[in-house]
């Protein structure tokens, strides 16, 4: 059992208090449920299959990524809990002068104008038990040549920006992480049930340190 997994059955069990927790990956390809055979890497670089809805992407440095790990008020409102997601990232774009959308049939957040539309933050959730699982992947400053290897989240007609490339400056992931739990936090009555989300002294990898060196503390 992971360390993701390890921590959504301590929520489960009330041994542990709601918590996000928000990191960058070694680089790495995950496969949702749906993901088909000819969306796969072009290359054949190796897939972790992963339990969350969608389809394939990647994550790597220069990517936040968050793990909600939270006991919903309505597990019967995924929707609503996604929204609250987007909106979440949707206002952290806005304060690097990022107008983030939602577009209708597809999950996440874009960028549109100026061309085809474009990615910037990935959703992929699964919820068991009343008790999230997985999350969202916003991009900061990573390298998008891993995207040119892949058919990412099955959409063929849109591509994919990060933060930096949209606002012309360099914004690292270590640049979000107090902006992301502000927002979050302020959508708490919205994504737990009974307590806010409380900090936690789990680590956050620093960017471009090897995999298991992090410091820093988390929502």
């Amino acid at each position: 059992m992971g360390p993701a997994a390890f921590l959504h059955a301590q929520v489960l069990d009330g041994s542990a208090p709601d918590t996000v927790l928000l990191l960058e990956h070694s680089a790495v390809y995950t496969a949702g449920k749906r993901t088909e055979d000819h969306e796969r890497p072009f290359d054949g670089t190796p897939v972790i299959p992963v339990d969350r809805g969608g389809k394939l992407t990647w994550h790597g440095p220069g990517q936040l990524v968050g793990y909600p790990i939270l006991r919903l008020p309505d597990p019967t409102k995924v929707s609503e809990y996604v929204e609250t997601l987007e909106d979440a990232l949707i206002s952290v774009l806005g304060h690097y002068g990022i107008d983030g959308e939602r577009v209708a049939g597809r999950s996440g957040v874009w960028v549109r104008g100026g061309g085809p539309d474009r990615k910037i933050a990935a959703i992929g959730i699964r919820v068991h038990h009343g008790v999230t699982m997985h999350g969202f992947a916003l991009n900061c400053s990573n390298d998008l040549a891993p995207y040119g290897q892949i058919i990412a989240c099955g959409i063929t007609d849109a591509g994919t920006t990060t933060i930096s490339a949209e606002s012309g400056r360099t914004v690292t992931p270590n640049d979000l992480v107090a902006r992301v739990e502000e927002e979050l936090f302020r959508r708490r009555e919205h994504l737990v049930r009974e307590q806010p989300v409380r900090a936690t002294d789990t680590p956050i990898p620093d960017p471009g340190t090897p995999a298991g060196r992090s410091k820093g503390a988390l929502l």
